[in-house]
């Protein structure tokens, strides 16, 4: 019987395979790169069919170096880089327009006229989600404001559009289905996450009509087939999710109050909050973690919008470093910041601030200053900014956090992962299997299969691999979270 999940993880950078068997080991990987385009400041776009070119290339590979074939798959699992926004014909299933990706600020516009109107609060009540050119509801405007011709067209049937799960599935399954999963719509700023539809109020303040938009459907169950001809055979679709719903999921953070944080290009704090959509105070974000049957867990998201490529900025802005990897032990040469605070807004702050018009600085410079403070100072941006987000997350949750659990390329920086645990005053976990996103994807499509049969079934397969205790005291801690947050006071706009 087929018992393998091909687990696609579509990301931001690269599109990427992988197969999965019952035991949670990952059998093989194929990974593309995903190519940027940045046709002005702050705009940040993708071409859909490299988007879709480099899936297919990867789960071919996948299955190749694997030494199988489709009948050894039993499902297949998606996660996906979340509110990057496509527009496609329906029929041929080309791209009308190039994709819009979630860093990109191009409709930071839009963003203002819907604050101006004074629409921001009835966003937020309705949607869970601080209104911000992040989402995709803004882009999907942008779009049409500025080519009338794409909203005639969908407005006559000729033009859909959803986020990358949807773009994936239509063309995986050659535009028999058109849908989304409940998390992936939760984040588009056009879903009601409480009666779980689109909201025609909000479609209608911005002039997107609802028509264009996929069928919403659970994170578990025979989701989509694709066309036979693809893989050879029909494989069914069983689980799919937005990145960051999935690495929850990966990470097993079955129960609410725990949490997880990515480190990735930016980092993504979720904390399981169960049946409840709490309201935060805080402006964190309310979403729909998934839904298996008839049961819907929700989560807290605190998004913070540079983490990693706070990293890339020093290696390719400054040219500090060469590889990414030499910022640990630069950042390990010295004992501590020497005074150096970095604020890494460099496209703006995410939460708990949400202030897009915040920029990056670097303050307390001396003539004693060298790069590998400067380096240092950069992971203690990354980890202050996770600390932050906790706080707003327990005030807003009322659940002390005791642990957090990690994943995503910089959490395998011993050193960074150790600031964290010293700022935050919690241990910091680190699977042995940091690949959670990928393996929320399978874990879900598994349950759907019958491969696992319950989530208690694949919190077994976790296994912890680091635990980083704090070596510092309280004191210090809030001395040093005092000096980042007047840091943060020098770059706020608002």
């Amino acid at each position: 019987m087929a018992d393998l999940i091909l687990a696609i993880d579509q990301g931001t950078t690269s599109s990427r395979a992988l197969i999965v068997n019952r035991q949670g080991e990952i059998v093989s990987v194929a990974q593309q790169p995903i190519d940027m385009i940045y046709p002005h400041p702050g705009w940040v776009n993708q071409n859909a069919m490299n988007i879709w070119e480099t899936t297919l290339a990867c789960c071919r590979e996948a299955i190749a170096t694997a030494g199988i074939n489709a009948s050894d798959i039993a499902a297949i699992g998606i996660t996906n880089q979340r509110e990057t926004t496509v527009v496609w014909d329906p029929d041929t299933l080309e791209p009308l327009a190039p994709a819009i990706v979630w860093q990109s600020r191009q409709s930071a516009p839009q963003i203002d006229e819907l604050r101006n109107r004074g629409m921001a609060e009835r966003f937020t009540e309705i949607t869970g989600l601080v209104p911000d050119a992040y989402f995709s509801a803004s882009k999907l405007q942008w779009i049409f404001q500025h080519h009338p011709n794409l909203l005639a067209l969908a407005e006559t049937g000729g033009l859909v559009a959803g986020t990358v799960d949807s773009w994936l599935v239509a063309k995986l399954t050659n535009g028999k289905r058109h849908i989304t999963d409940l998390s992936n719509a939760s984040r588009t700023m056009l879903f009601d996450i409480r009666a779980r539809e689109w909201s025609d109020e909000l479609l209608s303040d911005l002039g997107i009509p609802r028509r264009i938009l996929p069928e919403v459907v659970p994170n578990v169950g025979a989701l989509a087939e694709t066309d036979a001809p693809i893989f050879g055979r029909a494989i069914p679709i069983m689980g799919m999710a937005g990145d960051q719903h999935a690495a929850l999921f990966g990470q097993v953070c079955f129960a609410p109050g725990q949490a997880k944080n990515t480190y990735g290009t930016g980092s993504f704090l979720l904390m399981q909050t169960g049946d409840t959509a709490p309201v935060s105070r805080n402006q964190l974000l309310s979403t729909v973690a998934w839904q298996i049957g008839d049961q819907v867990d929700h989560a807290l998201e605190g998004s913070i919008l540079v983490s990693g490529s706070a990293v890339g900025w020093l290696r390719d802005g400054l040219e500090m470093i060469e590889q990414s990897s030499e910022i640990g032990p630069l950042a390990a040469s010295v004992p501590d910041t020497g005074g150096v605070h970095f604020v890494p807004a460099l496209t703006g702050l995410g939460a708990p601030y949400w202030d897009p018009d915040a920029r990056g600085a670097i303050l307390g410079i001396t003539r004693g200053t060298t790069r590998a403070h400067i380096a240092r100072a950069a992971l203690e941006g990354i980890a202050f900014q996770v600390v932050e987000v906790v706080e707003a997350m327990q005030s807003d949750s009322g659940v002390a956090l005791t642990e957090l659990r990690v994943d995503g390329g910089a959490s395998a920086n011993d050193l960074l992962m150790q600031i964290q645990a010293d700022l935050l005053g919690v241990p910091i976990v680190r699977p042995v299997n940091v690949e959670t996103t990928a393996l929320g994807a399978a874990y879900l499509a598994g349950l759907g299969a019958g491969i696992w049969t319950s989530t208690d079934e694949i919190a077994k397969i976790w296994v912890e691999d680091r635990r980083f205790e704090p070596t510092i005291g309280a004191d210090e801690r809030a001395q040093r979270l005092a000096g980042w947050r007047a840091a943060v006071g020098r770059v706020l706009t608002s």
